[in-house]
């Protein structure tokens, strides 16, 4: 066990990976090679949690969404008036700030200051900083991937509901789906806690390195040390559950994800949402056009709700890793040495979901996506 540990920590190909393919009825095809735990040499399986980095945005999205058919949220109102408090660009100082210019990552937040806040931090006074905004771009102006926006989101969640975000993703999505996930661990049980993939960057632990047993703390822990969830308030703090990142799920409950955006709203049985959200998630809010945003060198070149949509033709655009030319929603995650995505083509019915770790950075051959992820979109 110690040999295969230390021959696949030196390997350049992911330490673990799963793929599943699905359409409408069900999983087509599942894929699952290497290794969940180093230090136990535990096989990968399909039915691991992982933390699917920046597709927990979509699944976040999803939720919102509910809320705004349920009338709760709305879309274009100013967020101040669910967080109680003055959201504002200090230097666009008139321009409102909406949950559709955040999902979209057009609010001109940015991630130059640290979103990965302690249980205990204020939220209000940390976006009071200047240095958290674009000074040159105007709310709505200029697409800039933000992670920032997230807890945002979360916070005007829980200001509107009163619920506390974990459990409000649980409620809104993962229950009536019967997925087995939650964000940050909190509302997930032990015993999934303890089959966590464990996340490398270089052969070396990096994240969910929890050997067997659930963390001891499932969030960050306040700048005290303590993690008392109990101090939680709804909306103080909405980066506590990480809800730009924080998502744990199998590739199985993924895929029931992707299942869901193929049903328009429905899997197998369950209807989540109507026909108005699915086209409001089929609605690109921004494509590039050579100056009004930042692609992340080709990796993002058309955007709505917390979805991406591939391929963008146009000079700059690489976003394409089935290199195919069809047209996919989903969205990819990238985070601690970790690759996922969830693509659907809901033309043709069909969908893919995987993850890898330990992936080296470096783009493939036919995109801005690194040559482990155009190898699990089309194998």
């Amino acid at each position: 066990m110690l040999f295969t540990a230390l021959l696949l920590a030196a390997t350049p190909h992911p330490i673990a990976s799963v793929r599943i393919a699905f359409d409408r009825k069900g999983e087509t095809s599942i894929r699952q090679q290497g290794v969940a735990d180093l230090s136990t040499g535990r096989a990968v399986m399909a039915d691991d949690p992982v933390r699917v980095a920046s597709i927990s945005k979509l699944v976040t999205s999803i939720a919102v969404l509910r809320l705004v058919e349920q009338h709760r949220l709305d879309l274009d109102a100013d967020v101040s008036q669910y967080l109680g408090w003055k959201l504002r660009n200090p230097a666009f100082p008139d321009a409102p700030i909406t949950l559709r210019l955040l999902l979209s990552h057009r609010s001109s937040l940015t991630d130059t200051i640290d979103y990965v806040l302690p249980l205990d931090a204020d939220m209000r006074s940390v976006l009071t900083d200047p240095k958290a905004w674009d000074a040159a771009h105007a709310p709505g102006s200029w697409f800039r991937y933000t992670n920032f926006n997230f807890p945002v989101i979360a916070a005007v969640m829980e200001k509107a509901t009163g619920e506390r975000f974990d459990r409000l993703m649980d409620r809104l999505v993962l229950r009536p789906l019967k997925i087995d996930a939650c964000y940050n661990w909190a509302s997930c049980d032990a015993k999934t806690a303890a089959h966590a993939v464990t996340l490398y960057r270089d052969g070396q632990p990096v994240k969910d390195d929890h050997r067997g047993a659930a963390p001891p703390c499932s969030v960050t822990p306040a700048t005290d040390g303590s993690c008392d969830l109990a101090k939680w308030r709804a909306g103080a703090n909405g980066a506590i559950f990480a809800p730009q990142g924080g998502l744990r799920i199998s590739m199985h409950g993924l895929a029931k994800i992707g299942r869901l955006l193929l049903g328009g709203g429905t899997v197998d049985g369950v209807r989540l949402f109507g026909p108005r959200t699915m086209a409001l998630l089929e609605r690109p809010l921004w494509t590039y056009d050579g100056s009004n945003g930042d692609t992340i060198h080709g990796f993002y070149c058309s955007y709505g709700l917390a979805i991406t949509f591939l391929p963008t033709p146009g000079q700059g655009c690489r976003d394409d890793p089935f290199g195919d030319g069809t047209r996919r929603i989903g969205h990819a995650g990238e985070a601690y040495g970790l690759r996922s995505g969830l693509w659907v083509d809901r033309a043709a019915g069909t969908g893919v979901v995987y993850f890898a770790t330990d992936v080296a950075d470096a783009p493939g051959a036919r995109s801005a996506f690194t040559p482990t992820e155009e190898r699990l979109a089309r194998p």
